[in-house]
């Protein structure tokens, strides 16, 4: 992270850094993904992209869910779906409540505060999507829409729940000038980046169905920071 500005983390060891413990639920929490609704933000018209999502204010093993409120990027960071405030259906209380919820954003804390030195003195605002991309015949699914970009917070951290039947969705970073600092795939569950989102910009190529006869989706979870007020 502190050399790159972003750090890819494979299932495996993602699994070791969660713990099993924490990960008892992860059936419950894989299944939720079934339960988002459609985004209705898309100014590309499409119908591709399903989601929930909360904001919380989060330090080192103390998380508060906020009264729910809307989305909302700037077009400097956003040029398709920015400069409007997006009132997506909230994340349910029971997966913000879980365990593994809990702990995922406590590693996060610990990986994005090891780069950013001594605690802000402040809860980090904290901003939780649940993401389902769906490919079919004649229709690619677009992870970003808005091609490479930068969230507009100061970290990222994008992990993968689920990938069923679909190929390509290869994840791109890039420096500020365009030039490629990396490419990969999440293919497995937990397969996760962390990013610097101050520092690099990010972006994932479209998903196609492997089999147009069956459902073809990309499940991530992407959990955003700002160690500074916003």
């Amino acid at each position: 992270m502190a050399r790159d500005g972003f750090a890819r983390v494979r299932g495996p060891q993602m699994r070791r850094l969660i713990g099993e413990a924490a990960l008892a639920d992860w059936a419950t929490y894989a299944q939720s993904w079934d339960d988002l609704a459609v985004d209705q933000y898309m100014a590309d018209g499409g119908r591709y992209r399903r989601r929930r999502y909360a904001t919380l204010e989060a330090a080192s093993g103390a998380v508060s869910r906020q009264v729910h409120q809307p989305h909302f990027q700037s077009l400097d960071y956003n040029s398709l779906n920015g400069g409007v405030e997006r009132w997506f259906e909230p994340i349910t209380a029971a997966v913000s409540d879980m365990p593994l919820t809990r702990r995922i954003i406590d590693l996060s804390l610990d990986v994005f505060g090891d780069v950013a030195g001594p605690a802000p003195g402040f809860p980090w605002r904290t901003e939780m999507h649940q993401f389902r991309i769906e490919a079919r015949a004649g229709e690619s699914g677009r992870p970003t829409p808005e091609g490479a970009h930068r969230d507009g917070v100061d970290w990222v951290l994008v992990m993968l729940v689920a990938r069923e039947n679909v190929a390509a969705g290869v994840t791109d970073i890039f420096d500020p000038a365009g030039r490629s600092l990396g490419s990969f795939t999440l293919l497995e569950p937990l397969d996760a980046v962390f990013i610097d989102d101050r520092r690099v910009f990010h972006g994932v190529t479209a998903i196609e169905p492997v089999d147009p006869a069956r459902p073809a989706y990309r499940d991530v979870l992407v959990t955003t920071f700002r160690s500074r007020p916003s």
